[in-house]
């Protein structure tokens, strides 16, 4: 057979380590995955979805909810997540505009297209460290080189080191090369850190100061998924800050509701920019799935996903609190472990002693899997694959008893590597 010519891009792609992962969680039911980023199926809303599903397939309804839909996503739907974030604290009502969003198969799509309109192979864009690791991977897939803003132990940016590295890429070159900065916002994955109002200020201030006035894209999928109260920092949209920046927000309907849904949206300021990605978006699908929208729309409109998400929130702070506190049982502090107890999201994020390597490919990593859990090398969410001594644990899927046998597990493991 002949060989097939692939183009740079497609050399250079490497199996993806979340997909991996989240298909060893599948197939090995005796291993407890604290990895894959699932929601959990105890709370999904079957009953809601089968009640709206009927209602929509009536014959007559206006704008055919099986019929292929706009490219940009219903407006309805755009109208309602507009609504939806300006409810947010201390978010300006003029914000969010319908005319500016478009819907998208998860936010990660949308995430893909600001990438493919933005940079090419070899461009530079600007993540903290650490970051969302299938960013990452998506960045690695298209030729893009991930820089990292130093952050401290509990992801804030360090704001001196900073400016010393752009000043540093200011000398070599390769400050003309950024063309995006990339902000997980909210409830941080990895680190639950969430921005407070001084540090995004103070990130816009830094960055227009080294003369880097890029787009900047602010990643907020597990925004609504705070435990007790919503985090009082508005979004760049609602900063005068960030005004001479082109912007662009990502939320989801994925993870709080559904993530077999995939309606996901993004909020652009560049009109610009705006119909690039649209124009690209008609490349990929025409539009994301139109029943799909109408499904989440109908919920918004009957106050059901509100309601929703009130169970969600306090199912996932149990699930938060029962890992959290299982570790510290397993006697992981006493080892020189640490983390923070999040106040919102999908993910505990654990720092081990600075000598332990945790990484994919470490005697740790495979002494868990023998022990029957999964977790996510922490050296996979920096930009530059250091430090090796962290992991991300996801525990979003798992049951609350669940849990406690997976963290019980992984306490075994690091006692066993313990010095």
């Amino acid at each position: 057979m002949a060989s097939i010519q692939f183009s740079k891009p497609a050399q250079s792609l490497q199996a993806s380590v979340i997909v991996d992962l989240m298909n060893q969680a599948l197939a090995q039911p005796d291993v407890l995955s604290l990895a894959a980023g699932f929601t959990d199926n105890s709370i999904l809303p079957r009953s809601l979805v089968r009640q709206m599903s009927t209602a929509l397939t009536q014959v007559g309804l206006p704008n055919e909810p099986l019929q292929y839909g706009q490219n940009q996503g219903r407006l309805g739907l755009r109208e309602l997540s507009c609504r939806q974030l300006q409810q947010f604290p201390n978010e300006s009502p003029q914000a969010f505009i319908a005319e500016q969003l478009f819907l998208s198969n998860g936010s990660q799509q949308a995430l893909y297209l600001a990438m493919q309109t933005l940079c090419d192979p070899g461009s530079i864009v600007l993540v903290q460290d650490p970051t969302y690791f299938v960013f990452l991977e998506l960045l690695q897939g298209l030729g893009i080189h991930a820089e990292a803003m130093p952050c401290d132990v509990c992801g804030q940016i360090d704001f001196e080191a900073l400016t010393l590295r752009l000043q540093a890429m200011a000398e070599t070159g390769q400050l003309a090369c950024i063309r995006a900065v990339y902000l997980v916002s909210y409830y941080a994955n990895p680190s639950s850190h969430s921005m407070d109002l001084a540090e995004k200020k103070q990130l816009a201030r830094t960055l227009q100061s080294a003369g880097v006035q890029v787009p900047i894209i602010e990643d907020a999928a597990y925004r609504d998924l705070y435990f007790e109260q919503a985090h009082a920092a508005p979004s760049i949209f609602s900063l005068s800050e960030w005004a001479a920046f082109p912007k662009l927000y990502l939320g989801t309907y994925t993870k709080p509701f559904a993530t077999g849904l995939k309606v996901g949206f993004a909020h652009c300021s560049s009109p610009e920019w705006l119909q690039k990605m649209l124009i690209t978006k008609g490349h990929h699908d025409f539009g994301s799935a139109h029943f799909n929208q109408a499904l989440v729309e109908s919920m918004l409109l009957a106050g059901a996903y509100a309601s929703h998400l009130q169970t969600a929130r306090q199912q996932y702070a149990a699930k938060a609190a029962r890992l959290s506190d299982t570790l510290e049982a397993g006697g992981l502090k006493e080892l020189g472990w640490d983390w923070q107890a999040p106040e919102g999201g999908l993910i505990l994020w654990l720092r081990a002693p600075a000598n332990m390597d945790l990484r994919m490919q470490s005697p740790f990593c495979a002494r868990c899997i023998e022990e029957g859990v999964l977790y996510v090398p922490g050296d996979l969410c920096f930009a530059h694959s250091t430090p090796w001594n962290c992991a991300r644990l996801a525990f979003g899927a798992l049951s609350i008893e669940a849990l406690s046998e997976a963290a019980e597990r992984f306490c075994r493991v690091a006692h066993t590597f313990a010095p």
